[in-house]
Formats: C-alpha cells, structure tokens, sequence
C-alpha cells in the first residue's frame, strides 16, 4: 500500500516525543539507522529496493533527508558513486531541506536539483525537492512549475497534491480551484478525490495563524458559500467511517475491481469466487463500500446545508 506523504508539521505527544517521519515503514528505519551513523550502502540498497515506486521513493528520500548530516554524508556516497541517481536525489533533498530551514543558500539547493534532474529525467523525487524549495522561497506560479513538471511524471503523486494545496492556501490563491480539479481528474479509489476537505483544513490552518477564525470571511475561493461547515464535516465522518472497518478497505477496492475485471473477460468462476471473498460489500460503484461514494455523502450534506439556511 501506498504510504501517506509525510504530515507537514508534526504534532507533539504529551510526552515531548515528535511523530517519527519514517511512519511505520521498517526497512526506511533501519537504513536511517545506519545513514546517520554514516554508513550509507544500507540507503544505498533500499533506494535499490524501491524501485520507480515513486509515492514510496519521495517518503523514503525526504525522510532520509531530514537526519541530521544527511547532505555530508550525500556527498560522500556521491565521492564514490558519482554517477548514482540516488546519490544525487538525496542530496537534493537534503540542501532542499537546509534552505527551507534557513541554513542553506537556496540557489545551492537548486543546483543540486538540476544535477538530480539530470541524473534520473524521469524521476519526481527531484521535482518534489525543488517544490518543497519553492513553497518557502518562490511564488505560486513557481510552486505550479515545479507541480507541473512532477506530475508529469506521476499524477497521482501524494505528497505533491498535500504540498501544493498547502503552498497554494499559504499563498492566498487558487487552492480550492486546484482541489477541485484534482478530485475530478483522481480515480474513484484514490484518496486525492477527497483532496478538497485537505485544501479545507490548510486553508483554515493559515488564517487561523493570521488570527482569523471564520474561513467564509475572506472570501477566498469559488467555494465560499457553497461548501459550509456540513460538508467539510460529512468529508471528514466518512473517510473515518471507511477507514474504520474490520475489513481493510483498499484491499476491498482492488478485489472489487479485479473481480469486474475478470468477470468482463469472461473468466466467470474467478470472478465468482473473487466475489464471495468480498461478501456483501460488493458495489457496482468504484469504491468498496456501498454508502460510502463521498459525492453522494457531500451531495446530502449540502442538501442539508441548504435547507437549514
């Protein structure tokens, strides 16, 4: 399954403890281990491992990037290896890191990006470094370029979609624009169609911070008015509701549509028995569960809305 992109900001426990950014990804544990000691071939080996899994390659780099020394340490797996594309992203990454942090001048980030590009033209890993760079020091018009030049490479790339709806809210422009399309575009499975309820909470996020507590107020976005606190809360009761289930609920997507799939080969007896294992969740509709289509859910609630006004 495909990792969540890593939370923008990490909440502390009540203990002082931070939320680890390797999540609950054990290989990524164990080669960070051993990249802060130093000793980068076990990094070396799970970039290997990872492959063109892209979502998992940019939760993998990034958080490999935040340890302390991670550009030092960069620069001498590149001493050795000079020509590794892995090398390379890391250490775009992390100088990307530095100069988000004030700690690097950021044109020296954006060197190590183009020496990335260059290295691996079909990787986004790089493209997410340089959007990263951008959301702190560039506009939104460069943040888009950086989105732009990403997705082409891999659409449905997570974390992209979460950093430019929170540069974009930050910015004061376009993010409901940029959910909404999104969610259009986003197949019927993919958390992205609920990136609208994230453009949300990013943009209440920045004007709480502006000491603003009524997003409706500022009158940003074509969805003033329209999408009132019932929707947002609907968005947010179903994810919890689908996630909540016994049953794994990606796991119930892909047997649902592999099971459509055999069936509209012809392949009856696979698709039966693919059927029974999904038992009575079974939906003509893309998502697993049926009741739980989010379009229906707003739809309802803005019914609602509309009736209470």
């Amino acid at each position: 399954m495909t990792p969540p992109p890593p939370p923008l900001t990490f909440r502390r426990s009540g203990d002082g403890r931070r939320c680890d950014p390797a999540l609950d990804d054990g290989p990524l544990r164990a080669a960070r281990d051993a990249f802060v000691q130093g000793h980068w071939a076990e990094a070396r080996g799970l970039l290997l491992e990872t492959g063109e899994r892209w979502d998992l390659r940019g939760h993998r780099v990034t958080a490999l990037a935040m340890t302390p020394a991670a550009e030092a340490w960069a620069r001498e797996w590149q001493l050795t290896e000079p020509d590794s594309a892995h090398a390379a992203t890391l250490l775009a990454c992390a100088s990307t890191l530095r100069a988000v942090r004030g700690k690097q001048d950021p044109h020296v980030a954006r060197a190590a990006i183009g020496a990335a590009v260059r290295h691996a033209p079909a990787d986004p890993t790089p493209w997410l470094a340089l959007l990263l760079l951008f959301r702190a020091t560039a506009t939104s018009e460069d943040c888009r370029h950086a989105y732009e030049e990403l997705s082409a490479r891999h659409p449905e790339h997570h974390h992209a979609h979460h950093l430019m709806a929170a540069a974009l809210a930050e910015k004061g422009t376009g993010v409901y624009d940029f959910a909404a399309e999104t969610a259009e575009r986003a197949p019927a499975d993919c958390p992205l169609a609920l990136l609208p309820v994230v453009a949300h909470a990013e943009r209440f996020r920045v004007l709480v911070a502006q000491g603003q507590s009524d997003p409706d107020a500022t009158g940003a976005g074509h969805w003033q008015g329209r999408y009132p606190q019932q929707i947002v809360r609907a968005a947010f009761n179903w994810w919890l509701e689908w996630g909540a289930e016994d049953r794994n609920p990606r796991r119930l997507v892909d047997l649902n549509h592999l099971a459509h799939a055999k069936f509209h080969e012809g392949r009856m007896a696979e698709a039966a028995a693919l059927f029974q294992r999904i038992g009575p969740h079974v939906t003509p509709e893309p998502w697993s569960f049926s009741g739980r289509d989010p379009h229906k859910v707003f739809r309802a609630a803005h019914k609602a809305a509309l009736g209470s006004a």
